[in-house]
């Protein structure tokens, strides 16, 4: 390598990689996966049980929340997905945020990408706000999703804003039936969650998402990697949505 090809690679690094708090991320998050995250792509990761999620206690309230929230789910498919962003030029980041979350009528339409089918769908055909509350820093929203080939999903929302910080999570009020021919989740057994929290001059979202499904002979792996893609496809579409 040449000296001009390592003055490249160092001033690259300087300029673009935002560096990745240690203290936020247990050994779950290898050094390789940290290199991406630190790159700022979105990092999505399959974890499939909450013992595997790389994110650590103590970060603050809003997080600490979320943790224990998962660890009740104790899901049998699980993923996360993460992102760095800086803070300069993304101040506003949590009102941003909140914004778009609280925005539900505009999760339909959503493009999501099946693998089985090959093709591209909506994720959710529709979504309507049924009743919202704020009280405090703490807003709950139930709302009703149509999300094939699940049917209506029941949904209870809650946003929690703590200074820098903004925890989203959703909860299934519902059974779900996979294309009418049996069930396959039960009520409050699937949760979709972000977590925004300020790192110095970054900030870092944080989602994840799981459901408490059975294994179903035939069916598991397709169920998986439903539910799963999903997660993924909404935390990543929110993500790519604040820039």
């Amino acid at each position: 390598m040449t000296r001009k090809n390592r003055l490249f690679i160092a001033i690259f690094a300087i300029l673009f990689i935002i560096p990745l708090n240690a203290q936020y991320f247990n050994s779950n998050l290898t050094e390789d996966e940290k290199q991406i995250i630190s790159s700022g792509e979105i990092y999505i990761k399959n974890i499939n049980y909450h013992k595997y999620m790389c994110l650590n206690k103590g970060i603050n309230a809003n997080g600490d929340y979320l943790i224990e929230e998962i660890k009740e789910l104790s899901p049998k498919y699980l993923a996360e997905v993460i992102q760095i962003k800086k803070y300069e030029g993304n101040e506003d980041l949590p009102q941003r945020l909140e914004a778009l979350l609280n925005n539900v009528s505009d999760y339909a339409g959503i493009p999501y990408y099946s693998e089985r089918a090959e093709a591209w769908y909506d994720l959710y055909t529709s979504a309507e706000i049924v009743n919202s509350k704020t009280e405090g820093n703490k807003t709950t929203i139930d709302a009703v999703f149509v999300m094939e080939p699940f049917d209506v999903v029941n949904e209870k929302i809650i946003m929690m804003n703590d200074n820098d910080s903004i925890l989203y999570i959703a909860t299934n009020q519902n059974k779900l039936r996979y294309l009418d021919k049996f069930d396959c989740i039960w009520p409050k057994k699937m949760k979709i969650c972000i977590l925004l929290f300020r790192d110095g001059d970054n900030w870092v979202l944080y989602g994840i998402g799981g459901v408490n499904a059975p294994r179903i002979p035939l069916f598991t792996e397709r169920i998986q990697t439903s539910f799963i893609n999903r997660i993924n496809t909404f935390c990543s579409f929110i993500f790519k949505k604040l820039g």
